[in-house]
């Protein structure tokens, strides 16, 4: 049986590797917590950016479980969303940044017409398909406390103070006005901003 892999993703632009310390604390407390590995792996020597890779932006998946089992690079292109679809399961779990993640596929198949989902758990709002969210009121923007994966963008933007946390429940979405989605690879500026009528359901 093969072992469960984990990645990380990590945006690579003028041949520089992203907000890494994010991804190395991740990835080094998941290595811990799945794998009892107490070495600390540093991601800027572990990697090394092949002359194929361009200044323009792009991934770089790095696939790991006990040791790095492969490592890929493509160019990125930005994804356009223009709805976004609730979806609701009490019981789905992504604590973790695994390489196969079927709950998540199964729910993004049930977004119908619409370009992206927003998964609500036991009334609370998590995270969209590809990353976490945040909601703008009063010229403020916040992400829920009950995210299903602890993301490295998300984790930069608090530590920022471009965002805060807080308690949204699906009924809470009106009382916002736009939301805007981000990840590892699409940082706050590139960031889509929808307002929240967009959200369907």
């Amino acid at each position: 049986m093969l072992q469960k892999l984990c990645i990380e993703t990590i945006a690579v632009e003028n041949r520089q590797l992203k907000n890494i310390r994010y991804h190395e604390d991740r990835l080094n407390k998941t290595r811990k917590a799945l794998w009892g590995a107490s070495e600390a792996w540093n991601l800027s020597e572990l990697i090394v950016i092949p002359d194929t890779v361009s200044d323009a932006l792009h991934k770089c998946r790095l696939a790991y479980g006990r040791e790095i089992d492969n490592i890929r690079w493509e160019a990125y292109a930005f994804r356009t969303i223009r709805t976004i679809q609730k979806v609701h399961q009490d019981e789905v779990d992504y604590a973790y940044k695994y390489d196969q993640r079927p709950q998540l596929n199964a729910l993004f198949a049930d977004r119908g017409k619409a370009d992206e989902i927003l998964i609500i758990k036991q009334g609370m709002v998590t995270d969209s398909y590809y990353g976490n969210v945040a909601f703008k009121k009063d010229e403020k923007w916040y992400t829920p406390d009950t995210y299903l994966l602890p993301g490295t963008q998300r984790a930069f933007l608090l530590d920022s103070g471009i965002i805060e946390e807080a308690r949204i429940a699906e009924e809470d979405i009106r009382k916002y006005s736009h939301i805007r989605l981000f990840n590892a690879m699409v940082g706050w500026k590139n960031a889509v901003e929808l307002g929240v009528e967009t959200i369907l359901g």
